[in-house]
């Protein structure tokens, strides 16, 4: 078998999103999926990675995955970066496509038949069609089903943990800190903001206890000594982890932060390949290692970081707020790498876009992920997606 050529799809409605779809003479073709730049990845998918990839031999996964680390782009999360992690992950669904096995099948068998989920609370537009970032376009301005839980943690967090309770799941990621950051670029916070931040946490406790975690989700804007206020601030509502409280270029103010609180400190989706959370290791500066399959170097490089994270005695929590192909492949490994915590999730993505997009989406059932049925990752991008108006395909062959 031979790859034949290399193709990518976007849609301008999800236009942060790219699928890579990997064809070979054989008929059998995987499906991969990054996010954030689109059109840079494509560009670098067909500039350059497709020129080392056709005409190879496609099994060949670890060493196509080696041939991809570029002379400019071969750490952090540029767009060489998410490029790689994009085909990577197709190769791996093309793998068990032809072996007619699950990917995590692929990975070593299951290491536990379900893996608990929590809610990371986004809206429905949160990341659809959002060529910015920041807290002035968080996709608030209409509603699009009952799941509006960024809405609801800023405004109904009691609500919202009984809604997500109520469906089995124990686990709810908030970020009401994140305006407050960008006032003062994250080196202050005053009372009047500190204390509106904490509201969500005191309704969440006053009205489930601790029925439920709550993730701190920080978004690295913090820096100090505004952190040093907040982390203080939430220690009462005895949060689950507190999530990249700051940038992650300075593993040693990190660590000093760690103990300054009694926290775990979770960290970082924003850090990619085996290199950089290496470093973020040796720095033991974190308690819970989150890495981002869709950024990191695909399925590949993730099952390295955990087991450099299994050597610290740390489990793995892998990110997902990206498309629902990511999010299969983070299943995958949540249920077949050995130190994984927790899944991280989104219902108002696979219970509203996702089905716009893939013919079978991944879903938990009463909290939890199961093994998905299937060959490869198990699903595929529907058909219609092609005719769409603002789809943009680009092949590259032989």
């Amino acid at each position: 078998m031979r790859i034949t050529s290399i193709e990518t799809l976007r849609l301008e409605e999800f236009s942060n999103v790219l699928w890579v779809l990997i064809h070979t003479d054989e008929g059998v073709t995987g499906l991969g999926e990054t996010f954030f730049g689109s059109k840079a990845v494509e560009a670098f998918i067909h500039e350059t990675a497709a020129l080392k990839l056709i005409g190879e031999d496609p099994f060949r996964i670890e060493y196509l995955n080696r041939e991809l680390l570029t002379y400019v782009g071969f750490s952090g999360q540029g767009a060489e970066e998410r490029g790689r992690s994009a085909i990577d992950i197709a190769l791996w669904d093309l793998f068990g496509k032809a072996m007619g096995q699950p990917v995590y099948q692929l990975l070593g068998g299951l290491c536990r038949d379900k893996v608990r989920t929590y809610n990371t609370c986004a809206g429905y537009r949160y990341v659809r069609s959002r060529p910015t970032w920041g807290t002035d376009d968080w996709g608030l301005e209409k509603s699009e089903g009952p799941y509006e839980d960024l809405d609801a943690f800023l405004n109904r967090a009691d609500e919202l943990a009984h809604s997500l309770l109520e469906q089995g799941i124990t686990g709810m990621k908030i970020w009401p800190f994140d305006t407050a950051a960008e006032k003062t670029k994250g080196y202050d916070i005053s009372s009047a903001d500190l204390n509106a931040a904490l509201v969500p946490f005191e309704k969440i406790r006053k009205a489930v206890g601790d029925k439920i975690d709550i993730h701190v989700e920080l978004h690295s804007l913090w820096r100090m000594p505004g952190i040093l206020k907040v982390v203080k601030a939430l220690e009462p509502f005895d949060p689950y982890w507190i999530e990249d409280p700051i940038r992650m270029d300075g593993f040693d103010d990190l660590r000093a932060l760690s103990e300054k609180t009694k926290a775990p400190i979770c960290a970082s989706e924003t850090l990619g390949t085996i290199r950089d959370f290496r470093s973020l290791m040796e720095a033991q500066c974190a308690h819970i290692v989150m890495p981002d399959v869709g950024w990191c170097g695909g399925i590949t490089e993730t099952r390295k970081i955990a087991a450099i994270a299994e050597a610290y005695q740390r489990p793995v929590a892998p990110h997902d707020c990206q498309g629902p192909v990511v999010l299969a492949a983070s299943v995958h490994m949540s249920l077949a790498l050995p130190n994984v915590l927790v899944q991280e999730s989104v219902r108002a993505f696979y219970d509203g876009w996702y089905g716009e997009l893939v013919d079978t989406v991944p879903r938990p059932v009463e909290g939890f992920f199961h093994p998905p049925e299937g060959p490869g990752l198990g699903l595929n991008l529907l058909p219609d997606l092609w005719k769409r108006d603002d789809a943009t395909q680009r092949i590259t062959s032989a």
